[in-house]
């Protein structure tokens, strides 16, 4: 797998996650589930930032970046606050997955940026109610 290929995957999955966030946060209450509502935007935010990111990178990279699918499957019930929690710890542990493929594709720059969104999507599964591991990202080695 080249640079561009990861660099195209991973923008894929953060369409997906985007997309994902979106339905979570019409699935969330700002006056009724205040802290949960400001995860979903604050995971939404930094999706869409690490998206608008990736799109950049790959055509700095020679690509035509990846465009978003119509619709996405949404695992999951989401008629409580749990369960639209519960699918957001997914999206970020999935996150952490594919952005630390692109580590192990990758050197200088970008391996610096998705290392650093790696991380942040593996502390933001605390936020989300997800307990620490030993190696997010990378269950095989658990």
């Amino acid at each position: 797998m080249t640079v561009l290929d990861a660099l195209q995957t991973t923008l894929a999955d953060e369409h997906a996650a985007l997309y994902a966030y979106g339905v979570l946060g019409a699935r969330t209450s700002q006056s009724a589930t205040p802290a949960l509502y400001d995860a979903v935007t604050a995971g939404y935010r930094r999706h869409r930032a690490r998206r608008d990111q990736l799109r950049a990178m790959v055509e700095d990279a020679g690509g035509e970046p990846v465009a978003a699918a119509a619709a996405y499957d949404v695992e999951g019930r989401l008629l409580t606050g749990r369960q639209v929690q519960a699918v957001a710890l997914v999206i970020e542990e999935g996150a952490v997955e594919v952005l630390l493929a692109l580590v192990a594709q990758s050197t200088t720059d970008v391996r610096e940026w998705a290392l650093t969104e790696a991380t942040w999507s593996a502390a933001w599964q605390l936020e989300l109610g997800g307990t620490a591991g030993t190696w997010p990202g990378a269950p095989e080695l658990g």
